[in-house]
């Protein structure tokens, strides 16, 4: 009988072996979390994402737009784990509802305005108060972000308001749904003067910067960032420590942002 337990007990502590690699094997990938971030951050949030990955955590995806359409995407329960926004208000309406998760939100980037023109364009401007740019225009369009909303579009109007020139240019705008499409649409000769961010400028080759809006003219330009509430993704606040970092915050100097 001895001999026949020990037997038993050898083959069940081999058996209990062989599923040891396998339970190992087995255990649950950390997710990849999912990021929503202002259109402005293409480059350099891709490259904080490939930095994080180097780390050994898996590579956030990263979904860009304007900052109110993924306000409203966060506002309509999409499953994202992080939201960085180009203005404070927006993020500010995501926090309103409840959205965000508390102690997590923080301001940790900056940026400026600047007027563009594409690459072979002869234009000459100098930003002030009562500028000739609706004549500078002619017959072309005005590129911009979406006043109504998008912060690009929102900081563009405060400044040509405070310049004393936005009711003279109203009518000859083409707004675009983010920064990107009115960056876009200079660089392709659609609209003869653009107004984005110097980030923005500075990632197109197909544009060149006429002049950089006074700071004073619109309010400061604040990128914070939050988790979201409804995560569960462990990743999403390391990678959100790691953003504002002082390793992080270095990545997006090198695209040009200022860092608080």
């Amino acid at each position: 009988m001895r001999k026949y337990l020990a037997i038993l007990l050898t083959a069940f502590l081999a058996a209990l072996a062989a599923l040891l690699p396998a339970a190992t094997m087995a255990a649950p990938q950390r997710l990849a979390p999912l990021v929503l971030a202002a259109a402005s951050l293409q480059e350099s949030m891709n490259a904080a994402a490939d930095a994080w990955k180097a780390k050994g955590h898996p590579r956030p995806r990263i979904s860009f737009a304007g900052s109110s359409a993924l306000a409203r995407q966060i506002a309509s329960g999409a499953p994202a784990d992080l939201f960085v926004s180009a203005d404070e208000p927006w993020m500010d309406d995501v926090q309103s509802k409840g959205l965000l998760r508390k102690g997590t939100r923080i301001s940790f980037l900056r940026n400026s305005l600047v007027l563009i023109a594409p690459r072979a364009s002869t234009v000459r401007l100098r930003i002030a108060a009562n500028m000739p740019l609706a004549r500078t225009l002619g017959t072309g369009r005005l590129a911009i972000a979406d006043p109504a909303g998008v912060p690009a579009g929102v900081y563009a109007k405060q400044s040509l308001t405070k310049l004393g020139v936005w009711n003279s240019v109203q009518s000859q705008l083409a707004p675009g749904e983010s920064v990107r499409a009115a960056l876009a649409l200079v660089s392709r000769g659609a609209a003869p003067l653009g107004v984005v961010y110097a980030t923005d400028a500075r990632a197109d080759p197909g544009v060149r910067v006429v002049g950089v809006f006074p700071e004073n003219s619109h309010d400061p330009i604040s990128y914070p960032v939050a988790v979201i509430a409804s995560s569960r993704n462990p990743e999403a606040d390391a990678f959100r420590r790691y953003l504002i970092s002082a390793e992080g915050k270095a990545v997006f100097r090198r695209f040009g942002f200022g860092t608080k």
